[in-house]
């Protein structure tokens, strides 16, 4: 009797956080980078679903009524997550997901012992099904983790609040470079118009101690034109640091010209040449030089796929996925 009323325990705290799972992935669908990503977040959501039910199906089966509360408790939980970490960067927020689904993960492996102690053949079935759900979403979580921390572009874009607080996070531990990206970040702006984006700029390239005068005045007309000739220049002055970080810009920026790109005769190939290049690609940075330049000019789907898909796979190998 105490296996079987531990086991009930069990699945009723799996429903719980399996509820609170469900909508987070709704919550991630909306910062999915493109529509596969978008449909696969759909997907997993409505996977994470169908487990809820079939957990539910579970205590019902051994006499545990399934309360109403816990289900909305974990809705509640999520939505509590998701206001709270718009204060937080990205990885944070990516990070505590990976700490849920490994919960999850656990949880249905000590439900696994429990059903086999129990002589519950049925639930040690669910148990298998709910680890090896979770253990393929913590692997697919640490590679958008991966594909962050090596610069992306990751599976999950950060919503617009979440970029100030990464933006945040950066200026306390890296003043300076902070300081020159936020210059670099803020030319895009300046093509919106407005005093309010030129107050920005000025105010932004004020901070950054690194850039000449003769810099801080090309910042000032077309995006493109500018970035290339204020790297031209910080390298003409040896400044190594502030040119690479202009380089950088201008790649995220889809801004580098063709002879630039790391596969060469960029812009003569047909679609299935370009996914056949990327995908011989070994460098996370050239990868990204294609798929920004892609994004910024012809934009194909099947390129820009292919080359997010090589992304995570050089992610994948950083951490050890196969």
């Amino acid at each position: 009797m105490t296996d079987t009323n531990k086991t009930v325990a069990q699945l009723r705290a799996l429903v719980q956080l399996t509820q609170t799972e469900i909508q987070i992935a709704q919550v991630r669908v909306v910062q999915a980078r493109t529509e596969a990503v978008r449909r696969e977040l759909q997907q997993n959501a409505q996977n994470a679903q169908d487990r809820s039910e079939a957990l539910v199906e579970m205590l019902r089966d051994l006499g545990g009524v399934p309360d109403v509360l816990t289900p909305t408790f974990g809705r509640l939980t999520a939505l509590v997550k998701s206001a709270v970490e718009q204060l937080e960067p990205l990885d944070e927020a990516l990070l505590q997901d990976l700490a849920l689904e490994h919960q999850l993960a656990d949880r249905a492996r000590y439900l696994k012992a429990l059903a086999t102690s129990a002589e519950l053949p049925k639930v040690v079935k669910l148990a298998d099904r709910l680890v090896t759900a979770h253990t393929a979403t913590v692997e697919w979580l640490t590679t958008v983790l991966a594909e962050e921390a090596l610069g992306g572009p990751a599976a999950l874009q950060a919503t617009p609040l979440q970029r100030v607080a990464g933006g945040a996070t950066r200026v306390l531990n890296l003043p300076a470079r902070y300081a020159t990206q936020t210059v670099n970040r803020t030319v895009d702006n300046l093509q919106q118009g407005g005093e309010e984006t030129r107050s920005r700029l000025s105010s932004a390239a004020d901070k950054a101690s690194t850039f000449t005068d003769a810099v801080r005045e090309s910042l000032t007309v077309g995006r493109n034109a500018s970035l290339q000739r204020a790297e031209k220049i910080a390298r003409r002055e040896g400044s190594r640091d502030t040119a690479e970080t202009l380089h950088e810009t201008r790649r995220d920026l889809g801004a580098l010209t063709v002879a630039e790109l790391p596969i060469k005769k960029y812009d003569t190939l047909n679609i299935s040449e370009s996914v056949k290049a990327v995908k011989e690609l070994d460098q996370i940075e050239d990868v990204r030089s294609i798929l920004t330049y892609e994004e910024a000019h012809a934009n194909r789907s099947s390129v820009v796929s292919a080359a997010q898909t090589r992304v995570a796979e050089l992610a994948k190998q950083v951490v050890g996925i196969s």
